[in-house]
């Protein structure tokens, strides 16, 4: 994956969480708004305090609004929601309290703490300094409700020197700020956890696909290179055939033979490798059906490695159309190989279809995978064949696997061996979406 490609999908993930945290703000003014309408209800009628009800319920009605055209830009999914606007949504927030408390008795309303309410979700929401300039706007707007408000006429009961009332409601304005703390803060650091995994994720998977290209390199740049000395191989076993001292013997003509039909598997190889990676994109894709493309690849597998018992089962139906991919091939090859390898006695083979996907189940009768390897499956170089190089091949398969928008799973059988699944949506074979290499950005 490029840099391009790696700078775009951390954007989205941010967006993504930026999108949360704006519905997390939504829930929260519902909130505000029924505290308000609850809290004006009790004083007004409960306590019997005059309240401007008129100029109140205007600023209720502008957080009603402020909330609908939130969802509405919720459900945009495509819409990214930027720090700008998140920042412009906290300080509508502080500007409606503002007003609230300049109608209601201004810094002497026990209320204003809630003041603190916004700065602290501004701490976890944005950044740094937007939070510093709401913390200003905030204290600038306390100070102006010293002496810009209007009064309210209380009922005087002095606990202490300090009106009861004010003690009851800078105590239920405490309640108020603790739990909406614990709560919103809470889901809020879940979604920043959230969003630090997608973004360790697609660390990992760029590194990963980094990999994948330099191996790709390597391999076209070797099959480049094997070309000239297989073809000279070719020619020079071709000019053998024809001589009288080889046509006189027979068996030694068949062992020529045999190294000749070896050599082309191997130019063939070499030409796959190369198609894999871009080198012929002059061919028309072939179209091919499911049945036919894994019966076909069955029966070359077959003829080449020659296992000693082979159970396959091609229950796909109903068929599907298809556009032969080189790279699936390969890497389904693989799977057998590696079940081969594990199992020389017997592999077991059976392609079905699951609703929209294609499912290939390769079992074995091997040792099975160890619990490391099950652990991290499709990590490189997690192997049990003890070679340098080794365990590149489940970590090939789950990367074309991913590309393509499939899945791969292995566990082992309770009756020894073990179970690998490539799970594979047909869409991505269509001839209308034909499979392509990942392009890789600058």
């Amino acid at each position: 994956m490029g840099c391009g490609t790696e700078r775009s999908a951390s954007i989205s993930v941010h967006a993504t969480t930026n999108r949360q945290n704006l519905l997390l703000l939504v829930q929260l003014r519902w909130l505000a708004v029924s505290g308000q309408v609850l809290t004006i209800l009790i004083v007004q009628w409960g306590l019997g305090i005059a309240l401007p009800l008129t100029e109140m319920a205007m600023v209720i009605a502008l957080l009603v609004l402020l909330n609908l055209a939130s969802l509405l830009r919720h459900h945009r999914r495509g819409a990214e929601v930027s720090n700008a606007e998140l920042f412009a949504a906290l300080l509508f927030d502080v500007g409606a309290l503002t007003t609230q408390l300049y109608l209601s008795g201004g810094a002497t309303n026990p209320f204003i703490s809630l003041y603190l309410l916004q700065i602290g979700l501004a701490a976890v929401l944005i950044e740094r300094w937007s939070t510093w300039v709401l913390v200003a706007l905030a204290s600038l707007c306390f100070i102006g409700l010293i002496g810009l408000h209007r009064p309210l006429a209380l009922p005087v009961q002095l606990d202490d020197g300090v009106p009861r009332l004010y003690i009851q409601g800078v105590f239920i304005c405490f309640l108020i700020a603790a739990a909406l703390l614990v709560v919103f803060i809470q889901r809020i650091s879940h979604n920043l956890r959230v969003r630090d995994e997608n973004l360790a994720d697609l660390r990992q998977r760029a590194v990963e696909e980094d990999h994948i290209v330099r191996m790709g390199l390597l391999a076209s740049g070797a099959a480049h290179e094997l070309g000239t000395p297989l073809s000279t191989l070719s020619v020079i076993l071709g000019d053998w055939l024809r001589m009288p001292v080889f046509k006189a013997q027979p068996q030694l003509i068949q062992e020529i033979g045999e190294m000749q039909g070896q050599i082309d598997r191997c130019k063939t190889i070499v030409s796959g490798i190369l198609m894999s990676s871009g080198e012929t994109r002059g061919e028309n894709p072939r179209r091919t059906s499911v049945r036919r493309f894994v019966d076909d690849l069955m029966a070359q597998w077959q003829s080449h490695q020659a296992p000693a018992r082979l159970d396959y089962v091609n229950a796909f139906a109903p068929d599907a159309v298809i556009v032969s991919d080189p790279a699936l091939k390969q890497v389904i090859c693989n799977i057998f190989d590696n079940a081969l390898e594990a199992s020389p006695a017997r592999v077991v083979v059976r392609v079905e279809r699951r609703e929209d996907d294609l499912a290939i189940i390769v079992q074995d009768e091997g040792p099975g995978f160890s619990s490391e390897i099950l652990a991290s499956l499709g990590k490189p170089y997690r192997s049990t064949k003890g070679r340098p190089g080794g365990g590149l091949g489940l970590f090939l398969v789950s990367n074309v696997m991913r590309k393509l928008g499939g899945t791969l799973s292995a566990q082992n059988r309770e009756a020894g061996g073990a179970c690998v699944t490539v799970t594979l949506p047909l869409a991505s074979l269509s001839p209308v979406k034909a499979p392509r290499e990942s392009r890789h950005d600058g």
